[in-house]
């Protein structure tokens, strides 16, 4: 039974985990900064938004400093992956590791480091992070689990339970891979066109009445996509268009975590998603001019500051 969870990363997506799983385990937190980790020991993690929850977490640092666990949740940005698997290597040999990243690669990084059963997962909820200690729930979406490798569908379903008793939204899936591809196809596309752009995603990602009308350039930029997912071999779990219009028609839009990091100045996750869907391009001898565009224009937007 997975009694104790410990959240490896506490931005948006690792401090909702915290937050919500800490109502039904045990639940420690492993932070980048000293004083995060202090200010989450001190005063605790508030969750505000879709979920009004004060939760009491343990937190640290140091990877050593942590108790053993069961379940350990890897929800760093991309550009935290490879210091939080290694922080993990040569510890915790009873637990299994569930990664929660955008893009393709989580999985790769994290066996490297060892021999844990891992468990896949793509998550679709977001949030606002307005402090160390405070979260904002704001798209309460499911998150979607399957096995990695040899990892029983049984523990997928285990921990899938465990999220939803927590009081947020999941899905055990056999086969995750149809559903990385479609989020991944869904976060290249609307990521990078709002990082360019400075649009929230909004309307005029799925407008097309007009020549120049912003959907045109995302719908041929989810085309593209699905020829890579085809060459693949990837039949996909959801249309990445149809999740982009129904994104689109929610209300209030949606801040991407890519514009995010360009208005803040800061490395983008563009490599592990757009990047790795180029290489998949690359690999199975699919053309993918408009990804490899956007690819670069936000590599170079990263070189600008």
């Amino acid at each position: 039974m997975v009694e104790r969870v410990c959240v490896i990363g506490a931005g948006v997506i690792g401090s909702l985990f915290a937050g919500h799983l800490a109502q039904v385990a045990e639940v420690s937190v492993l932070t980048r900064r000293r004083e995060h980790a202090d200010a989450l020991e001190a005063d605790g993690l508030r969750v505000t938004g879709r979920s009004d929850l004060q939760a009491h977490v343990r937190a640290s640092s140091d990877p050593d400093a942590l108790a053993p666990f069961d379940l350990g949740i890897v929800a760093t940005k991309a550009g935290g992956l490879a210091e939080a698997a290694s922080s993990l290597e040569g510890r915790f040999p009873d637990a299994t590791m569930m990664t929660v990243l955008n893009g393709l690669g989580a999985e790769e990084a994290v066996r490297a480091r060892g021999a844990w059963p891992i468990v896949s997962a793509v998550t679709f909820m977001s949030g606002t992070k307005h402090s160390d200690t405070e979260v904002e729930y704001i798209l309460d979406t499911e998150t979607w689990l399957g096995p990695y490798e040899g990892t029983p569908f049984e523990q997928v379903e285990e921990i899938t339970a465990l999220i939803v008793e927590s009081g947020l939204k999941a899905e055990a899936l056999p086969d995750l891979l149809p559903a990385q591809w479609s989020k991944l196809i869904f976060n290249a596309t609307v990521n990078a066109v709002a990082a360019l752009t400075g649009l929230r995603h909004d309307r005029h990602f799925a407008a097309e009445e007009l020549p120049t009308d912003l959907g045109h350039l995302v719908h041929d930029l989810v085309d593209e996509g699905k020829a890579v997912a085809a060459a693949a071999g990837v039949e996909l779990h959801d249309d990445p268009w149809e999740m982009n219009v129904l994104a689109t028609r929610r209300g209030s839009a949606h801040y991407p975590s890519m514009l995010e990091d360009v208005e803040a100045r800061r490395e983008t996750e563009i490599d592990l998603i757009t990047g790795a869907l180029v290489r998949e391009a690359d690999r199975h001898g699919v053309p993918a001019p408009l990804h490899q565009a956007l690819y670069r224009l936000v590599k170079a937007k990263e070189a600008s500051w």
